[in-house]
């Protein structure tokens, strides 16, 4: 166990409609895991392709990007793989290459799926370097298939494939000299910079140098790539996709949610819980919830939000969501103490009571609590007080920029906490902090103070969700909670809760 450095001025995040007081300061957040692929570069020729020509098996690929800068915080290709032949093709047999740039010869870069029609358990990425490079390539991500993957008929397509990559230490890529990369596609079509080979042969696109032939890359980096082909145990299940149409939904409180309204901490004394400041809206093919928060530099102006399950049934097992966090405001000055949150959570019933428990992953992207600039926290608590102020957790931190989507995992059993960022392992801590009772599952964002920006000038932040899922008693990893998330988006199912009261 530790105490943070900063915790005499780090009340816990989040008050709960059902806790009486103020709820314990949160520090840390972040894991949410999706299957995610990594590997480093790797020793391998330099990767042409031949132009497809009229066969009777021969695939094409239709390319779009979801980020369109000339620099991003990761790489957002999307990519469909259309069976143009005139026999069905088993996709196990397909592999296609992305071409780019790196940022330098010693930059190294991971891989994830954020969903896809086929399950991103399905879907697998590695890197590769080429012998060859040009002036817009010196490395490729190749993406194969695994059998769960099926099959195309002819005339068929994979459907969406929504992939996305980024530097291994989080900093800004440039993706504008890339030679797979083109801004301007925002809706899918034929991309001939992308290549593609059915079994050996080449049969789409031309790689950077001109047609010569690709031998196959023998990957160098240690780290094997996942390739998850099931969605781990079984268990009562919490899964939610977000599909509301707005904080007032009725389904969202049918489906046991409850939009925080209720006054009180944390944060900037005088602010409202603001539900209308949790929205809904499309993005990507998925349905994405939005917390924005929002000041003018005044307790009154201040609106916080956040949206927490009304029961407190969840306890040891898998805790998985999908979020994005913002290091920048969408409108406004910069430089807020903000929060940005997703963490289980009881209530306290009296200073020092050793049945409290909460599990933080918490991003503060201008610092707080003593801290200068970005800093992601985990946290596992056992207990506090509030007056004097009395820290008991241990707890994990990384200081950089984590902007961006992020795959956030927790994971409790009987003897350790876990926390995984983007299917690493970010921090694991003691049985001494395991949960004596069940919690409530939530998201949060909120100002710890009006210190970092002073002026007056209105500004909001945006914290986004893609999904949470809590699968109760079972401990997954990254790849199979990827695996359990697109089988219910392949199935069409966006809420299910099958997890007990009590």
């Amino acid at each position: 166990m530790s105490t943070p450095s900063h915790s005499p001025s780090h009340a816990p995040t989040h008050t709960p409609t059902h806790a009486p007081g103020r709820a314990p300061a949160r520090k840390r957040r972040t894991a949410v895991a999706l299957a995610i692929a990594l590997t480093a570069g790797l020793g391998s020729a330099a990767l042409t392709a031949l132009p497809a020509n009229a066969a009777t098996d021969s695939v094409k690929v239709q390319y779009r990007t979801s980020a369109t800068g000339a620099t991003a915080d990761q790489v957002e290709p999307w990519f469909k793989v259309v069976n143009n032949g005139s026999t069905s093709v088993a996709l196990s047999q397909v592999t296609f290459r992305y071409y780019f740039k790196a940022d330098g010869p010693d930059t190294q870069y991971r891989y994830a799926c954020s969903w896809a029609v086929k399950g991103c358990a399905n879907i697998t990425g590695t890197f590769h370097t080429m012998a060859t490079p040009t002036a817009t390539a010196d490395r490729y991500l190749e993406i194969a298939f695994t059998g769960g993957a099926g099959t195309l008929a002819p005339g068929a397509d994979t459907g969406d494939m929504q992939l996305r990559f980024h530097r291994a230490d989080w900093q800004t890529l440039r993706q504008s000299d890339d030679y797979s990369f083109d801004g301007s596609r925002t809706a899918y079509a034929d991309w001939d910079k992308v290549t593609a080979k059915l079994g050996a042969g080449t049969v789409w696109g031309t790689a950077p140098g001109g047609n010569v032939p690709d031998p196959t890359p023998t990957p160098t980096d240690p780290t094997p790539t996942p390739t998850p082909t099931d969605p781990g145990p079984a268990g009562a299940t919490l899964f939610d996709d977000f599909t509301y149409t707005s904080s007032t939904d009725p389904a969202i409180g049918a489906h046991g949610w409850s939009v925080r309204s209720n006054a009180g901490g944390p944060g900037v004394p005088g602010a409202t819980w603001a539900p209308s400041s949790v929205t809904f809206a499309s993005e990507g093919g998925n349905t994405i919830m939005n917390l924005e928060t929002s000041t003018a530099g005044t307790g009154e102006s201040t609106k916080h939000t956040e949206i927490l399950t009304k029961t407190m049934k969840f306890k040891n097992g898998t805790y998985a969501a999908r979020v994005k966090f913002s290091d920048a405001p969408k409108y406004g000055p910069d430089g807020d103490h903000l929060v940005q949150t997703f963490f289980p959570i009881n209530d306290l019933k009296a200073p020092l009571a050793d049945d409290y428990s909460e599990y933080d992953f918490e991003y503060l992207p201008n610092g707080g609590w003593g801290e200068p600039s970005n800093i992601l926290y985990t946290t596992s608590w056992e207990t506090y007080q509030a007056d004097p102020w009395v820290a008991v957790n241990q707890h994990t931190e990384s200081r950089m920029s984590y902007a961006g989507w992020h795959d956030l995992v927790l994971t409790i059993d009987n003897n350790t906490i876990t926390y995984y960022v983007d299917g690493q392992v970010f921090g694991t801590h003691d049985a001494k902090y395991l949960p004596e009772r069940g919690m409530s599952i939530n998201f949060n964002q909120w100002l710890i103070d009006l210190n970092g920006q002073p002026g007056s000038t209105p500004r909001a932040y945006d914290q986004k969700v893609d999904y949470v899922l809590h699968v109760k008693d079972q401990v997954l990893t990254p790849a199979q909670v990827a695996a359990k998330v697109g089988g219910y988006r392949t199935a069409g199912t966006a809420f299910v809760d099958t997890v007990p009261n009590g």
